[in-house]
């Protein structure tokens, strides 16, 4: 063996002294004098080396939507490996033709084609024949893969006699371990074709569209010849190089049949053709992704999840190298829904932004993320335009910006600390036209954080205090009532439970315990709001948003990844918490607004319309979506602005937030079961009671009541037809898509107004009054002017027993005593309580009254003239804002202003704020 593989050694210097340096440079150092000399080249073969050390072959790895279609790819490299047999016989043999005739007969080194390529190329002129072998090129691309910097991939390329031999001593190494179709296997995995296409598998995809498996000759021949030249030849790079690609095929198909591999008339043939290129994009990343912000949101996980890797760089080369294939939460039918309903609305080169993500409740996972901004980069880097880099449906951690205040979205959570604590659907409290939180709030460190230099309004700023139930402050949101139950019921008990319900700041800081809270004083993104109210639909089951539900290894190892999900409320009390925000829908803030199934929410919208939200879910999935300027929120409030090519003289929760959820949801939901919410436990919530509501109720039914009188005969003229379309378009809905203001908004009627009819200011002020004393009653009856006219809707309610009491903690409020009756049993019939002993109340049956239907009148519209001539959009979740007032706020208060008795810092810096809320 020694005396064969030393007569090779000194047959290549000799003819390396003949035909040139370079072969006789290889060996000349080794053969050039003494016994001792040949005895160390001899030793150089035979005492070989261990085989390289084969890392895996950086893959690429795939995002797979909830069905298995890839959205994105990651990449160091742009490679899949396949094994030999999934690789066409004509690819094999094309590749073997031009690279290494001889391929299964030397043993990794090959004298006589060494020679030969020798002779042809330096007849040539150039490279038209391989010299190295296929294991010499095998162990060359492994040395290159392994190279972690530019440096050690330049050493790996260095022409020196010393990396020559090594590379053939691996080689020879690479021969013994291996046999012949593992080395061809490697090396067509390995091999760079140009284009950015790594292995034959991505080369066959990147050049023709088609797989490995299904190459023709022409198409194999192609390949074969980028092999040695992949940069001179890459078709992607224009016309000259694609000349030399067809050149280089041609060279491969009169190669093979010199070699009798095909026919000469099959050569002539495949040469006449095209090179028929069919190149396809592989974009790597998620600027290439049909969903880049879910896409960003997968990748952010991927490099900041411990599982991944030990380091940010263990994870980062593990998603761009691992070749994993990462099955993800999104649905594509929701996603669509989201997307078109954002983009209906709000156009990407709006300085406006919405946002939205859908959540599975019960599991977390994120179904849908849209953003109304397209994903990248916006012309010569500028800030603004109709791209971000900004995911900014999620939070930093997720690629996300720093979020919008949540507004009247986190009453919820006030909400359900008091069903938690012991208060019932009824009971309330009678509210001033202002309020100051000058006492009765401590942080969860125990710390006073009371603002006696704040002043409270409710929207609008026009008063309108009074007695206020429970879920009439909801479905109004009440900005006193809610300043005064979270007072009630402890501000850090409302923060526990929100924390408990995931809500973390979008920046990553710390809440603010300040007692603003409950109005929504910290920045959001709608994914951390969408998964908290997607607790209320889990009936109290709070799961960790995931985007994540499998990881498969490359070699097939399939990890599965279960929700993260704890209980967060009792059942109970989250069935509870529905059953009020229903009532949003059909009797508060987004009353005229329907996605034809039992849905439950909350409008919010910012002091000074910094932003404007909507979250809400049905018993399938919950979603959140978000407004504001991405210039700045602060800065560019969201007023008298242009967004989709409509104007709005405010953008609240309900004129444009909501509309998108209600779109997107039923879209998304069209082809699904529609569900039902658990009904609420009516023996522990049921028959609550507001002190002084009765009374308020029934002086502004009188009102009422003599108004319609004085209409009728106001309009007793023949004009009914003309006072009717009057009063059609008082009641409807404003242009700008906001919801139409509620009777609960301007009265705490128990029943919607009838089309058309009208409330003034003054005869709400009045009908909401403190009473002076509170009467004990058993029963109440309410006329509901959707009945007929004359008809009234009698509902007898007796309180049951329940061993739970509403809390008390000095709201002035007694104990609702035995026998009152509770707002609940005004809007509905109360459910038979297990045990109680009662039966359901059942509404009288209508009784003529002889009364005459009252005529709609025209009355105050749903949009105002300002001084500037505009028509300004119903503002404040369907209450009418004041012209004056809006313009005396917009002058005392200029852009980045932060409303009247505000005491916050910069919002740049992010330091702990108590805001001003004057808006639902």
């Amino acid at each position: 063996m020694t005396s064969r593989l030393l007569s090779t050694v000194l047959a290549l210097g000799m003819c390396g002294a003949a035909g040139g340096t370079l072969v006789a440079g290889l060996v000349m150092p080794y053969v050039g004098g003494a016994g001792l000399a040949a005895k160390s080249a001899a030793s150089t073969f035979t005492d070989l080396p261990t085989p390289l050390r084969e890392e895996p072959l950086p893959e690429v790895t795939r995002l797979l939507d909830r069905n298995g279609h890839q959205i994105a790819q990651f990449y160091y490299q742009n490679r899949q490996s396949v094994p030999l047999s999934a690789v066409a016989p004509v690819m094999r043999q094309a590749i073997v033709a031009i690279e290494d005739a001889r391929f299964y007969e030397h043993g990794g080194l090959d004298i006589k084609g060494t020679l030969r390529a020798f002779v042809t190329n330096t007849r040539a002129g150039g490279i038209r024949q391989g010299g190295s072998s296929i294991s010499q090129q095998l162990v060359k691309n492994i040395m290159l893969n392994q190279a972690e910097s530019e440096q050690e991939r330049a050493q790996a390329l260095v022409r020196s006699f010393r990396r020559k031999l090594d590379e053939l001593r691996y080689a020879l190494a690479l021969e013994r371990k291996y046999t012949k179709d593992q080395i061809l296997e490697r090396y067509l995995n390995i091999a760079y074709f140009g284009a950015g296409a790594f292995g034959v598998q991505a080369a066959a995809k990147r050049f023709f569209g088609v797989d490995a498996a299904d190459l023709t000759l022409t198409q194999a021949a192609t390949l074969a010849g980028a092999v040695r030249t992949p940069y001179d030849t890459d078709p992607s790079l224009g016309e000259e190089h694609q000349e030399r690609l067809r050149a280089r095929r041609d060279l491969v198909l009169g190669r093979m049949a010199e070699l009798g591999v095909i026919g000469k008339d099959a050569a002539r043939t495949a040469a006449a053709e095209p090179l028929a290129l069919h190149l396809r994009p592989e974009p790597g990343g998620c600027a290439g992704s049909a969903h880049p912000f879910f896409c960003v949101y997968v990748e952010r996980e991927v490099l900041t999840n411990p599982a991944f890797g030990y380091t940010r760089a263990d994870r980062e080369r593990r998603l761009q190298r691992g070749g994993l294939t990462i099955w993800t939460t999104i649905d594509p039918v929701a996603q669509r829904a989201a997307e078109r309903a954002i983009a209906a609305r709000v156009r990407p080169r709006d300085n406006q932004v919405a946002s939205e993500t859908m959540i599975e409740p019960g599991t977390g996972r994120i179904r849908a993320m849209a953003v109304s901004k397209r994903y990248g980069r916006n012309p010569h880097d500028r800030d603004l335009g109709p791209s971000t880099t900004y995911n900014l449906a999620a939070d930093t951690a997720h690629g996300g910006g720093l979020g919008l205040q949540a507004g009247s979205t986190f009453k919820v959570f006030t909400l359900a600390t008091a069903l938690k604590q012991g208060m019932r659907f009824g009971d309330g409290f009678t509210i001033p036209g202002s309020y100051v939180p000058s006492y009765g709030y401590r942080d969860c460190s125990g710390r006073a954080v009371n603002d006696p230099n704040t002043v409270i309004h409710n929207a609008g700023g026009e008063g309108g205090g009074g007695p206020y139930s429970l879920e009439m402050g909801t479905w109004q949101s009440v900005n006193i009532f809610y300043m005064r139950l979270e007072r009630e019921v402890g501000l850090c008990d409302v923060v526990q439970t929100a924390k408990s319900l995931g809500i973390r700041r979008a920046d990553g800081a710390p809440l603010h315990e300040v007692p603003t809270f409950t109005l929504g004083a910290n920045e959001m993104d709608p994914t951390t709001v969408a998964a908290a109210y997607a607790a209320f639909a889990a009936r109290g089951r709070y799961c960790r948003p995931m985007a994540i539900t499998a990881v498969v290894e490359r070699d097939g190892t399939r990890t599965e990844i279960p929700p993260a999900c704890v209980t967060a409320l009792e059942p109970a009390v989250a069935d509870a918490v529905s059953h009020v925000l229903t009532g949003v829908f059909t009797k508060g803030t987004m009353r005229g607004q329907s996605i034809g199934r039992p849905a439950a929410g909350k409008t919010g919208t910012n002091n000074g319309y910094t932003s404007a939200w909507f979250a809400g879910y049905t018993p399938g999935l919950a979603a959140a979506v978000s407004v504001g300027d991405i210039r700045g929120s602060y800065r560019y409030p969201l007023t008298g602005v242009t967004i989709g090519g409509r104007y709005y003289g405010a953008v609240q929760g309900a004129s444009l937030p909501g509309p998108i959820w209600v779109d997107s949801m039923r879209a998304a939901l069209r082809d699904t079961p529609a569900y039902g919410f658990v009904p609420p436990d009516m023996a522990r919530f049921g028959g609550g009671f507001t002190p002084g509501l009765k009374e308020a109720l029934e002086k502004q039914r009188e009102k009422e009541k003599k108004k319609r009188e004085a209409e009728r005969g106001k309009h007793d003229d023949g004009d009914g037809a003309s006072a009717q379309k009057e009063g059609a378009t008082d009641g409807g809905e404003e242009s700008s898509g906001s919801a139409r203001t509620t009777p609960l908004a301007t009265g705490g009627r128990t029943t919607p107004l009838a089309e058309g009819a009208r409330t003034t200011p003054t005869a709400v002020r009045a009908a909401l009054a403190p009473p002076r004393r509170s009467t004990s009653v058993t029963s109440t009856s309410v006329t509901s002017t959707r009945n007929p006219p004359g008809a009234t809707g009698a509902r007898s309610v007796a309180r049951g027993s329940s061993p739970h009491t509403p809390l008390r903690r000095g709201s002035g409020a007694a104990p609702a005593p035995s026998g009152w009756t509770g707002w609940a049993s005004l809007t509905r019939p109360r459910a038979g309580a297990k045990g109680s002993g009662h039966r359901p109340a059942r509404a009288a049956p209508p009784a003529a009254s002889g009364h005459r239907p009252a005529r709609p009148r025209a009355g105050r519209a749903t949009a105002i003239r300002a001084a500037d001539g505009r028509h300004h959009a119903v503002t404040h979740e369907g209450r009418h804002p004041r012209a004056a007032h809006g313009a005396k706020h917009a002058a005392k208060h200029p852009a980045g202003s932060r409303g009247t008795g505000r005491a916050e810092a910069s919002a740049r810096h992010h330091r702990p704020v108590h805001r001003v809320r004057r808006h639902a």
